[in-house]
């Protein structure tokens, strides 16, 4: 299928919401709930006509990064932009999810040259927020915190993404096609160990005593009880506010 420009541009604006320091759908500069390549792909396929390859592509790519952490204001790479433009290239190119998972992968690297732009000029912001600092000007101070950042930051993500997505859509079904047999096949199972690697990444991260016990009561609830997924994050998220929620009103008990 051909992307049209005008869905260019609205997917050039999925990528920008959703990368980090945008104010409109993050808080306080934290990741942003569209940086999520299964929500970003969900949105693209809406776009595209497609919502449920979204779905299906979006959550293929979000394997491996499910447990990704942008720790100390670094991103080694860019879920948001792999998500995004991923899904938009692989709905496009008519990609199956495993090879929409290799496909993204260097896209969510490439994303970080963005973000280091993005953020290298920002710097000149900084210094000209100092200098109405200096003149006790907070207008200009707020003015400069929001306003110009956030200008650049939509053209550097909007701009790319968008020619990306309007030209590269034909580019991409083109190599799918030289690559087809053994060399895409290739790709195919690449595509499919990388989501181990990711899921792998996240049992580490909850390999804890406090943790995994949870993990294990899901397992059983699934595989030895059929419960639906559905019923089982339902549980989960009563679960989850019982036990964040009682220690507080016991606490509170005893002042």
């Amino acid at each position: 299928m051909e992307i049209s420009f005008i869905q260019a541009i609205l997917i050039g604006v999925v990528y920008y919401l959703g990368v980090t320091g945008t104010p409109w759908l993050s808080l306080l500069g934290s990741i942003s709930f569209m940086q999520k390549p299964l929500v970003a792909g969900t949105v693209v396929g809406i776009i595209l006509g497609d919502p449920v390859q979204g779905v299906i592509i979006g959550a293929a790519i979000q394997l491996p990064y499910i447990a990704f952490i942008s720790a100390g204001g670094t991103a080694p790479v860019d879920p948001g932009l792999a998500g995004t433009l991923g899904t938009a290239l692989a709905i496009a190119s008519g990609a199956d999810p495993q090879t929409a998972v290799t496909l993204a992968m260097p896209i969510g690297l490439l994303g970080t040259v963005i973000w280091v732009a993005h953020m290298t000029i920002d710097v000149f912001f900084v210094h000209m927020a100092d200098k109405a600092a200096d003149e006790g000007n907070l207008d200009r101070i707020n003015f400069l915190h929001v306003v110009p950042p956030q200008i650049i930051l939509f053209l550097m993500s909007v701009i790319p993404v968008t020619l990306a997505a309007y030209y590269g859509a034909g580019a991409v079904t083109t190599i799918l096609g030289y690559l087809d047999g053994t060399p895409l096949h290739v790709l195919q199972v690449i595509g499919g160990l990388l989501p181990a690697l990711g899921i792998a990444m996240n049992l580490r991260s909850i390999n804890r005593p406090n943790t995994m016990l949870f993990f294990i009561l899901g397992f059983v609830m699934s595989i030895y009880m059929g419960l639906d997924v559905i019923v089982i994050a339902v549980l989960g998220a009563i679960i989850a506010y019982l036990y964040t929620i009682t220690p507080r009103n016991e606490i509170g008990s005893l002042s």
